[in-house]
């Protein structure tokens, strides 16, 4: 640049020379000269205005090329002093882990101890958990059992339940209590159903009365049960009653058919030589043969027999209520039989 301002001053000092030249009266020579250093300044000033082109792009070129390196510099420094940072950091962190390391060396020593003396006591635990394994095992076994069983006596009883609501119709012709036991199953029935019917309304307070009536009908088959226990010893009882009384009227009979065979002396004359009185006489006459006791032992025997099946019917499992009616009749049909023979006996007597 100083260069060209120089150039430019010689340039501008020619022309000035060359326009006094004119107006002055000179040689031509000269004038030739200068136009010849003119061209040559000229030139000069385009070989130095080109150089200083290439000059200055070359500059601005390396001007980037600082501005870039200037940069990367800036970047490296950063990451110099990031790297620096995270060395320290790194330092402080070896050193804390070294700190660790040998407070966790200490404390293996320690845990390797505990360690053994867990191990030691997981044994001891695993043996007594094999051990309740076995127990559990076998309780789960029985577990089941107790729910199939429980499945099956629930079953029986809806099986009984339904059995009895069945055969609660063909015992309506025994009793007048049995009248009322049957009424009340039909009024449970309809209040069964009426509550059935307001469970879809009402869920809660439907399930709290058919409890409720559950408990009712349980208070009623045992009060039911009761029912036919004293109804099969009062029949028993009658059947017995019966039974005595036509043995009664059958030694009535007996004496009176005696008393007809033999007069009255020789009934005295057998009680004398028996040395007993006429009364005595008659009871001898009325004492039963091994075969009639024999018999009334038998008709016992049969008695408690019947009654300890009534029994084993109420204990046993549903559906029992047809095996109790035919129980229940044939003893009926036997009072009947003996009811007919009484009367006929007291007949014959009369």
């Amino acid at each position: 640049q100083q260069e060209k301002e120089d150039l430019q001053g010689k340039l501008k000092l020619r022309e000035h020379l060359s326009r006094t030249a004119g107006k002055s009266e000179a040689t031509p020579a000269p004038s030739k000269n200068v136009d010849l250093e003119m061209k040559q300044l000229q030139w000069k000033l385009k070989n130095s205005n080109n150089e200083i082109t290439k000059q200055s792009t070359t500059i601005k070129s390396l001007k980037n090329e600082v501005h870039e390196k200037e940069e990367r510099i800036r970047e490296l420094q950063a990451k110099i002093s990031r790297l620096e940072r995270d060395l320290n950091m790194k330092r402080h962190l070896i050193e804390d882990l070294r700190s660790r390391l040998k407070a966790n060396q200490e404390n293996e020593k320690t845990s390797n101890e505990t360690l053994e003396s867990l191990e030691r006591k997981v044994k001891a635990l695993a043996g007594d958990c094999s051990n309740k394994k076995t127990s559990i095992d076998s309780l789960k076994q029985r577990l089941n059992v107790a729910t199939k069983e429980k499945s099956q006596y629930e079953q029986m009883y809806h099986k009984a339940k339904d059995e009895l609501e069945k055969k609660d119709l063909k015992l309506t012709n025994l009793e007048s209590k049995m009248i009322e036991t049957e009424c009340a199953m039909t009024e449970l029935e309809t209040t069964a159903s009426q509550q059935l019917h307001g469970l879809a309304k009402q869920s809660g307070q439907a399930l709290e009365t058919v409890q409720k009536k559950l408990l009712l009908t349980n208070d009623k088959v045992e009060e039911f049960m009761t029912f036919v226990k004293a109804l099969t010893r009062e029949l028993q009882h009658s059947v017995q009653e019966l039974r005595t009384k036509i043995k009664q009227a059958k030694k009535m009979g007996e004496v009176r058919a005696c008393k007809k065979g033999l007069s009255q002396e020789s009934v005295q004359l057998a009680a004398s030589i028996l040395n007993v009185s006429t009364t005595d006489l008659e009871e001898i006459l009325e004492v039963e043969d091994d075969e009639e006791t024999a018999k009334t032992k038998m008709e016992f025997e049969k008695d408690k027999e019947w009654l300890q099946y009534i029994q084993q019917l109420l204990e046993a499992q549903f559906p029992f209520a047809s095996y109790l009616t035919d129980a229940i009749l044939e003893k009926l049909n036997e009072k009947k039989k003996l009811v007919e023979e009484y009367s006929s006996l007291m007949k014959h007597t009369v």
